[in-house]
Protein backbone atom coordinates (compact mmCIF):
# COMPACT_ATOMS: atom_id res chain seq x y z
CA UNK A 1 0.00 0.00 0.00
CA UNK A 2 2.42 2.09 1.11
CA UNK A 3 4.89 1.67 -1.99
CA UNK A 4 1.82 2.13 -4.48
CA UNK A 5 1.41 5.57 -2.58
CA UNK A 6 4.56 6.82 -3.15
CA UNK A 7 4.57 5.22 -6.59
CA UNK A 8 1.48 7.81 -7.41
CA UNK A 9 3.18 10.73 -5.15
CA UNK A 10 6.29 10.78 -7.54
CA UNK A 11 4.23 10.15 -10.72
CA UNK A 12 2.13 13.81 -9.77
CA UNK A 13 5.11 15.23 -9.09
CA UNK A 14 6.82 14.02 -12.11
CA UNK A 15 3.66 14.89 -14.18
CA UNK A 16 3.87 18.21 -12.79
CA UNK A 17 7.14 19.30 -13.18
CA UNK A 18 6.87 18.02 -17.18
CA UNK A 19 4.68 21.23 -17.76
CA UNK A 20 6.12 23.50 -14.57
CA UNK A 21 9.67 24.43 -15.26
CA UNK A 22 12.58 24.69 -12.37
CA UNK A 23 10.39 25.06 -9.83
CA UNK A 24 10.75 22.22 -8.05
CA UNK A 25 10.84 22.84 -4.84
CA UNK A 26 7.50 24.80 -5.15
CA UNK A 27 5.84 21.73 -6.41
CA UNK A 28 7.43 19.31 -3.42
CA UNK A 29 5.83 21.85 -0.92
CA UNK A 30 2.03 22.31 -2.54
CA UNK A 31 1.81 18.29 -2.01
CA UNK A 32 3.54 18.26 1.51
CA UNK A 33 0.29 20.62 2.05
CA UNK A 34 -2.23 18.74 1.22
CA UNK A 35 -0.66 15.23 2.53
CA UNK A 36 0.03 17.48 5.93
CA UNK A 37 -3.34 19.40 5.81
CA UNK A 38 -1.70 22.94 6.43
CA UNK A 39 -1.35 26.09 3.98
CA UNK A 40 1.51 27.29 1.92
CA UNK A 41 2.70 30.57 1.17
CA UNK A 42 4.39 31.57 -2.23
CA UNK A 43 6.36 34.54 -2.78
CA UNK A 44 7.75 35.94 -5.66
CA UNK A 45 7.55 38.53 -8.64
CA UNK A 46 4.82 38.38 -11.02
CA UNK A 47 5.33 35.37 -14.19
CA UNK A 48 7.73 32.50 -12.66
CA UNK A 49 4.63 29.62 -12.50
CA UNK A 50 2.67 30.44 -9.24
CA UNK A 51 -0.80 30.25 -10.56
CA UNK A 52 -0.40 27.68 -12.79
CA UNK A 53 2.04 25.40 -10.56
CA UNK A 54 -0.95 25.16 -8.07
CA UNK A 55 -3.85 24.58 -10.64
CA UNK A 56 -1.30 21.92 -12.25
CA UNK A 57 -1.31 19.91 -8.90
CA UNK A 58 -5.75 20.48 -8.44
CA UNK A 59 -5.95 18.50 -11.26
CA UNK A 60 -3.64 15.80 -10.72
CA UNK A 61 -5.24 15.36 -7.61
CA UNK A 62 -8.79 15.44 -8.82
CA UNK A 63 -9.52 18.24 -6.19
CA UNK A 64 -11.96 21.08 -6.51
CA UNK A 65 -9.66 24.21 -7.04
CA UNK A 66 -11.01 28.04 -7.06
CA UNK A 67 -8.89 31.21 -7.40
CA UNK A 68 -9.78 34.80 -6.04
CA UNK A 69 -7.69 37.60 -6.87
CA UNK A 70 -7.01 39.67 -4.08
CA UNK A 71 -7.12 43.51 -4.91
CA UNK A 72 -7.67 46.79 -2.77
CA UNK A 73 -11.13 46.62 -2.85
CA UNK A 74 -11.92 43.02 -1.97
CA UNK A 75 -14.52 42.71 0.65
CA UNK A 76 -14.96 40.19 3.00
CA UNK A 77 -18.42 38.98 1.24
CA UNK A 78 -16.84 38.34 -2.17
CA UNK A 79 -14.61 35.81 0.27
CA UNK A 80 -16.85 33.81 2.10
CA UNK A 81 -20.39 34.67 0.91
CA UNK A 82 -22.92 36.68 1.87
CA UNK A 83 -26.86 36.83 2.87
CA UNK A 84 -29.70 37.61 0.47
CA UNK A 85 -32.64 38.10 0.74
CA UNK A 86 -35.69 37.30 -1.20
CA UNK A 87 -38.87 39.23 -1.82
CA UNK A 88 -40.81 36.27 -2.98
CA UNK A 89 -39.87 33.59 -0.39
CA UNK A 90 -39.48 36.56 2.25
CA UNK A 91 -36.56 34.76 3.54
CA UNK A 92 -33.07 34.89 3.82
CA UNK A 93 -30.78 32.62 1.89
CA UNK A 94 -27.29 32.02 2.24
CA UNK A 95 -24.73 32.61 -1.10
CA UNK A 96 -21.55 30.95 -0.74
CA UNK A 97 -18.48 32.31 -1.66
CA UNK A 98 -15.58 30.57 -3.28
CA UNK A 99 -13.93 30.20 -0.22
CA UNK A 100 -16.07 26.60 -0.32
CA UNK A 101 -14.09 24.32 -2.33
CA UNK A 102 -10.50 22.10 -1.12
CA UNK A 103 -7.85 24.30 -2.70
CA UNK A 104 -8.32 27.90 -2.67
CA UNK A 105 -5.24 29.74 -4.56
CA UNK A 106 -5.65 33.36 -2.97
CA UNK A 107 -3.63 35.20 -5.60
CA UNK A 108 -1.23 38.60 -4.69
CA UNK A 109 -2.98 37.91 -1.11
CA UNK A 110 -1.12 40.92 -0.06
CA UNK A 111 -2.74 43.25 -1.98
CA UNK A 112 -6.10 43.28 0.36
CA UNK A 113 -6.65 44.83 3.24
CA UNK A 114 -7.13 43.85 7.10
CA UNK A 115 -10.64 42.82 6.96
CA UNK A 116 -10.40 40.66 4.51
CA UNK A 117 -7.02 38.91 5.90
CA UNK A 118 -9.50 38.28 9.22
CA UNK A 119 -12.12 36.78 6.96
CA UNK A 120 -9.53 34.14 5.55
CA UNK A 121 -7.68 33.54 9.02
CA UNK A 122 -11.13 32.02 10.92
CA UNK A 123 -11.04 30.03 7.60
CA UNK A 124 -7.30 28.74 7.60
CA UNK A 125 -7.22 28.52 11.99
CA UNK A 126 -10.65 27.11 12.96
CA UNK A 127 -11.68 25.53 8.61
CA UNK A 128 -14.73 26.75 9.19
CA UNK A 129 -16.24 30.22 8.11
CA UNK A 130 -19.00 32.50 9.74
CA UNK A 131 -21.93 33.99 7.35
CA UNK A 132 -24.25 35.98 9.23
CA UNK A 133 -25.39 33.70 12.82
CA UNK A 134 -24.36 30.28 11.41
CA UNK A 135 -20.93 28.52 10.92
CA UNK A 136 -20.27 26.62 8.02
CA UNK A 137 -17.67 23.91 7.91
CA UNK A 138 -15.28 23.58 4.53
CA UNK A 139 -14.98 20.76 3.02
CA UNK A 140 -11.79 18.80 3.73
CA UNK A 141 -9.00 18.84 2.35
CA UNK A 142 -8.95 22.17 2.55
CA UNK A 143 -5.75 24.26 1.57
CA UNK A 144 -5.03 27.80 1.28
CA UNK A 145 -2.32 28.21 -0.49
CA UNK A 146 -1.41 31.98 -1.21
CA UNK A 147 0.78 34.02 -3.91
CA UNK A 148 2.50 37.34 -3.05
CA UNK A 149 4.66 39.66 -4.27
CA UNK A 150 7.78 40.96 -2.52
CA UNK A 151 6.34 43.48 0.15
CA UNK A 152 8.55 46.29 -1.16
CA UNK A 153 5.99 46.86 -4.48
CA UNK A 154 4.06 49.39 -4.60
CA UNK A 155 0.33 48.58 -3.34
CA UNK A 156 1.02 45.66 -1.52
CA UNK A 157 -0.04 45.37 2.34
CA UNK A 158 2.18 43.60 4.85
CA UNK A 159 0.33 40.13 6.65
CA UNK A 160 0.01 40.23 10.28
CA UNK A 161 2.23 38.17 12.40
CA UNK A 162 -0.54 36.22 13.72
CA UNK A 163 -1.48 35.35 9.76
CA UNK A 164 2.25 34.40 8.78
CA UNK A 165 2.15 32.38 11.58
CA UNK A 166 -1.00 29.76 9.82
CA UNK A 167 0.78 29.38 7.13
CA UNK A 168 2.88 26.03 7.66
CA UNK A 169 5.92 26.89 5.22
CA UNK A 170 6.90 30.18 3.25
CA UNK A 171 8.44 29.70 -0.32
CA UNK A 172 10.28 31.64 -2.50
CA UNK A 173 10.40 31.36 -6.04
CA UNK A 174 13.26 32.68 -8.26
CA UNK A 175 13.88 32.55 -11.68
CA UNK A 176 14.08 29.20 -13.38
CA UNK A 177 17.43 28.43 -14.63
CA UNK A 178 18.22 29.37 -18.44
CA UNK A 179 17.88 25.50 -19.20
CA UNK A 180 14.21 25.56 -17.30
CA UNK A 181 13.35 28.58 -19.18
CA UNK A 182 14.45 27.53 -22.39
CA UNK A 183 12.31 24.45 -21.77
CA UNK A 184 9.20 26.79 -21.32
CA UNK A 185 9.62 28.07 -24.94
CA UNK A 186 8.69 24.54 -26.18
CA UNK A 187 5.68 23.86 -23.93
CA UNK A 188 2.68 22.44 -26.08
CA UNK A 189 -0.44 24.27 -25.18
CA UNK A 190 -2.42 21.40 -25.24
CA UNK A 191 -0.67 19.93 -22.19
CA UNK A 192 -3.46 21.03 -19.87
CA UNK A 193 -5.57 18.66 -21.97
CA UNK A 194 -3.47 15.78 -21.71
CA UNK A 195 -3.22 15.64 -18.11
CA UNK A 196 -5.34 12.99 -16.17
CA UNK A 197 -5.45 13.01 -12.36
CA UNK A 198 -3.81 10.62 -11.01
CA UNK A 199 -3.86 10.66 -6.61
CA UNK A 200 -7.98 11.18 -5.39
CA UNK A 201 -8.75 12.23 -2.09
CA UNK A 202 -8.79 8.99 -0.43
CA UNK A 203 -5.51 8.46 -1.81
CA UNK A 204 -5.01 11.74 0.13
CA UNK A 205 -6.58 10.55 3.26
CA UNK A 206 -4.76 6.98 2.96
CA UNK A 207 -1.22 9.47 2.37
CA UNK A 208 -2.10 11.29 5.63
CA UNK A 209 -2.25 7.94 7.54
CA UNK A 210 0.93 6.75 6.09
CA UNK A 211 2.83 10.04 6.82
CA UNK A 212 1.15 9.92 10.38
CA UNK A 213 2.74 6.69 11.01
CA UNK A 214 6.21 7.47 10.16
CA UNK A 215 8.54 7.00 13.07
CA UNK A 216 10.01 9.72 15.12
CA UNK A 217 12.80 9.22 17.98
CA UNK A 218 12.98 10.81 20.67
CA UNK A 219 16.38 12.68 19.71
CA UNK A 220 14.89 13.68 16.56
CA UNK A 221 11.90 15.33 19.00
CA UNK A 222 14.53 16.88 21.23
CA UNK A 223 16.44 18.76 17.72
CA UNK A 224 13.08 20.36 16.71
CA UNK A 225 11.99 21.77 19.75
CA UNK A 226 15.68 22.65 20.42
CA UNK A 227 16.30 24.49 17.12
CA UNK A 228 12.72 26.16 17.71
CA UNK A 229 13.84 26.80 21.15
CA UNK A 230 17.59 28.07 19.58
CA UNK A 231 15.51 31.13 17.48
CA UNK A 232 14.08 32.65 20.44
CA UNK A 233 16.31 35.37 22.71
CA UNK A 234 16.57 34.82 25.94
CA UNK A 235 15.65 30.79 26.14
CA UNK A 236 18.87 28.52 27.05
CA UNK A 237 19.92 27.71 23.08
CA UNK A 238 19.77 30.90 21.94
CA UNK A 239 23.17 31.49 20.33
CA UNK A 240 24.55 35.13 22.05
CA UNK A 241 25.75 36.09 18.16
CA UNK A 242 22.30 36.71 16.82
CA UNK A 243 21.52 38.88 20.22
CA UNK A 244 20.09 42.47 18.86
CA UNK A 245 19.37 40.85 15.33
CA UNK A 246 16.78 38.81 16.63
CA UNK A 247 13.40 40.26 18.05
CA UNK A 248 11.19 37.33 18.38
CA UNK A 249 11.50 33.51 17.79
CA UNK A 250 9.04 30.77 16.43
CA UNK A 251 5.94 29.45 17.90
CA UNK A 252 5.11 26.13 18.99
CA UNK A 253 3.44 25.63 15.50
CA UNK A 254 7.13 25.28 14.14
CA UNK A 255 7.42 22.45 16.12
CA UNK A 256 4.40 20.55 15.14
CA UNK A 257 5.09 21.85 11.35
CA UNK A 258 8.55 20.37 11.52
CA UNK A 259 7.63 17.15 12.77
CA UNK A 260 4.69 16.85 10.59
CA UNK A 261 6.62 18.02 7.28
CA UNK A 262 9.76 15.70 8.33
CA UNK A 263 7.78 13.11 8.52
CA UNK A 264 6.50 13.60 5.14
CA UNK A 265 10.11 14.17 3.81
CA UNK A 266 10.69 11.01 5.09
CA UNK A 267 8.05 8.93 2.99
CA UNK A 268 8.94 11.07 0.07
CA UNK A 269 12.60 9.65 0.31
CA UNK A 270 11.35 6.16 0.41
CA UNK A 271 12.44 5.94 4.66
CA UNK A 272 9.85 4.82 7.23
CA UNK A 273 11.86 7.37 9.93
CA UNK A 274 13.13 10.37 10.05
CA UNK A 275 16.48 11.57 9.83
CA UNK A 276 17.69 15.12 10.70
CA UNK A 277 18.79 15.62 6.65
CA UNK A 278 14.96 16.01 6.53
CA UNK A 279 14.34 18.74 8.60
CA UNK A 280 17.56 20.59 7.87
CA UNK A 281 15.65 20.22 4.48
CA UNK A 282 12.22 22.14 5.70
CA UNK A 283 14.20 24.35 8.00
CA UNK A 284 14.26 27.83 5.90
CA UNK A 285 10.65 27.39 4.59
CA UNK A 286 9.08 26.43 8.30
CA UNK A 287 11.03 29.32 10.34
CA UNK A 288 11.65 31.59 7.77
CA UNK A 289 8.54 33.50 7.99
CA UNK A 290 8.27 33.13 11.46
CA UNK A 291 11.49 34.88 13.01
CA UNK A 292 11.23 38.64 13.41
CA UNK A 293 14.29 40.47 12.60
CA UNK A 294 15.42 43.98 14.20
CA UNK A 295 15.60 46.70 12.25
CA UNK A 296 19.08 46.99 12.48
CA UNK A 297 19.09 43.39 11.29
CA UNK A 298 17.20 44.34 8.13
CA UNK A 299 19.23 47.54 6.97
CA UNK A 300 22.10 44.87 6.88
CA UNK A 301 20.14 42.85 4.61
CA UNK A 302 20.61 40.03 7.06
CA UNK A 303 18.01 36.79 5.65
CA UNK A 304 15.36 35.32 8.31
CA UNK A 305 15.55 32.21 6.50
CA UNK A 306 19.57 32.06 6.61
CA UNK A 307 19.60 32.89 9.94
CA UNK A 308 16.85 29.47 11.10
CA UNK A 309 19.23 27.60 8.91
CA UNK A 310 22.39 28.75 10.90
CA UNK A 311 20.59 27.87 13.83
CA UNK A 312 19.24 24.99 13.05
CA UNK A 313 22.94 23.54 11.99
CA UNK A 314 24.18 24.45 15.57
CA UNK A 315 21.79 22.20 17.14
CA UNK A 316 23.11 18.88 15.37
Amino acid sequence: MNDILLEKVHKTLTSAKSVIFGQDDLLDSIIAALVCDGHLLIEGMPGLGKTLSVSTISKLCDLSFKRIQFTPDLLPSDLVGTMIYSQKSEEFTTKFGPIFTQILLADEINRSPAKVQAALLEAMAEKQVTIGDDTHKLSRPFVVLATQNPIDQEGTYPLPEAQMDRFMMKVYVDYPSFDAEKAILDLKKTYEADMESVLSTDDLISLQEVVDGIYVDDKMKDLIVRIVQATRPGSKYFNKKYEGALIAGASPRACIWLHKIGKFMAFLDGKDYVAPEHILKIVKSVLGHRILLSYEATIDDIKADQVAMEIAQGQI
